[in-house]
């Protein structure tokens, strides 16, 4: 069990991925609540007033020029939260909800949203009981994730659905589980409670945290591929990478000449050069290293900045109407990912084609040491295309457009929640072309003559050899697949591969 305070350091990515898990409390430091009470009396101050601030004291979106009674400004709190419980469908993954609700919680510190103590507290209890609300993946345009965040709000009144552990209950008994009751909502809770994006910073941070391990050992099973085909290696040198250092790409060839280290293939190339899908490397995983930069610097932005609207600025004691809900440089990070992943996608599939033709090769044909009737490796080249055709798919860009709502006032929307929930899904066929490309080039390094792995290649190779043998006569190889693919998750191997 971790303990966290919050409220003076900003809080990276994997600090938010970490916090997606069970084990951890929450508190915010003594500061944040000085900045929560300086909000508190700014919000009073505006609630006891007549000008108008929305959703304090008017209604929302098509209902702005509806003005709220000073009386009722409190009881529509609940009101606004239940009515904007939109989503539908199955929940994000558990680990994203709880992460979101952390996130929601690290941004009220920052005493700009207005929450009240009551509702902060009433969330950093649900989080330290153990109380992650259900947050269902479909209802946002990202206009802020309005209609999920309600969902976690829900939780609060005592209504919606809520893991209490790994029991999916309906809110009410998840509290009564956890010994907690619903809040009464103060002026302005309901809308803060709502108007954020919790729920993609949430889920932006679980799935870059998969992400990036998942592309480690990508860049590990190229290398392997590499040298089971023999390639050249002086693509790499960091001279060619000088002349156009495009995004990421100097990085990229130093990382392969890392784990092309000690390799026979230095002393002796096969070729001048080689299939296209091998010899750019360097630019492909750059490109899509610099990408996953970018998605996670824009993620970061989100974690720790400040969404809501109207926003409370603490040092001139205003209430402004904000637009900092429109998350389009996060949209766009996530589309580019996506993009990327489909290119390191169609980079894989490639090469293990070309490592099972004799004629590009020089190898056993199919990677089959028998031969003959031997289907070798050759019929997983179906599956890498299925896999592939999957992966391409979802890099359709999620923000090109959005329809108009709300009386057309809310006329864009980047649907961010969208990218990143798509580029997660991208994620369990990219694993497993991943894991299918180490099997073929495990096979491949096995049938290589006078082949000597450096000492990383070598490492990873007897990973994968622990739990997927030599292919010596034709068996079901997507079981193969799916040991390689375990073994590429292993927590300890992922650890030792990015030392």
């Amino acid at each position: 069990m971790t303990h966290v305070v919050l409220g003076e350091d900003r809080l990276g990515l994997r600090d938010l991925a970490a916090l997606g898990e069970e084990g951890h409390t929450l508190a915010l430091s003594d500061a944040a609540w000085a900045r929560v009470a300086r909000s508190r009396e700014i919000v009073a101050a505006y609630a006891a007033g007549d000008e108008p601030v929305y959703g304090l004291n008017t209604g929302l979106g098509g209902n702005l020029g509806f003005r709220i009674d000073q009386q009722a400004i409190g009881a529509f709190q609940a009101q606004l939260v239940l009515g904007r419980n939109i989503g539908v469908g199955a929940p994000l993954p558990r680990e994203a909800c709880r992460a979101a609700l952390a996130a929601r919680i690290a941004s009220a510190s920052h005493g700009q949203s207005g929450l009240s103590r009551t509702a902060i507290e009433g969330l950093i209890g649900l989080y330290n009981a153990g109380v992650t609300p259900a947050i269902p993946a479909r209802g946002s345009i990202s206009a802020a994730d309005l209609g999920l965040s309600a969902h976690i709000a829900s939780v609060l009144l005592g209504r919606g659905q809520a893991w209490h552990g790994a029991d999916l209950l309906q809110g009410a008994e998840a509290l009564a589980r956890a010994g907690l009751k619903p809040v009464e909502l103060e002026p302005k809770d309901g809308l803060a409670l709502c108007n954020h994006s919790a729920p993609s910073a949430g889920h932006a941070a679980v799935t870059l945290g998969e992400l990036s391990d998942m592309m480690l050992a990508a860049a590990g099973v190229a290398a392997l591929a590499y040298e089971g085909y023999a390639a050249n290696p002086l693509i790499f040198d960091a001279r060619l990478q000088a002349v156009r250092p495009a995004a990421g790409q100097a990085a990229a060839a130093a990382l392969f000449r890392t784990l092309l280290a000690g390799s026979s293939i230095h002393a002796n190339p096969r070729k001048i050069q080689d299939a296209v899908s091998f010899r750019t490397m360097a630019q492909v995983f750059g490109t899509a290293f610099a990408a996953l930069e970018h998605a996670r610097a824009e993620a970061e932005i989100e974690i720790n900045g400040a969404v809501d609207t109207p926003l409370v600025l603490l040092d001139e004691g205003l209430m402004l109407s904000a637009a900092n809900f429109h998350t389009s440089s996060l949209a766009l990070a996530f589309d580019a990912l996506s993009i990327a992943l489909c290119h390191l996608a169609t980079a894989s599939a490639q090469r293990m084609i070309k490592l099972m033709s004799p004629t590009l090769s020089e190898l056993p044909k199919y990677l089959s040491p028998v031969g003959g009737p031997s289907a070798g490796y050759v019929p997983t080249q179906k599956l890498a295309a299925s896999l592939h055709a999957e992966i391409r798919l979802a890099a359709m860009p999620a923000s090109l457009d959005a329809i108009p709502v709300s009386d057309a006032v809310e006329d864009l929307a980047p649907q961010t929640l969208l990218a990143i929930r798509k580029l997660h899904g991208q994620l369990e066929p990219f694993g497993l072309m991943v894991a299918l490309e180490a099997v073929v080039a495990c096979q491949a390094i096995d049938l290589r003559q006078g082949l000597a792995p450096g000492p990383v290649t070598a490492a990873l190779h007897g990973a994968i050899r622990r739990r997927v043998p030599t292919l010596h006569a034709d068996r079901e190889t997507g079981l193969d697949v799916m040991a390689a693919r375990e073994a590429l998750a292993d927590r300890e191997a992922i650890a030792a591969l990015r030392a």
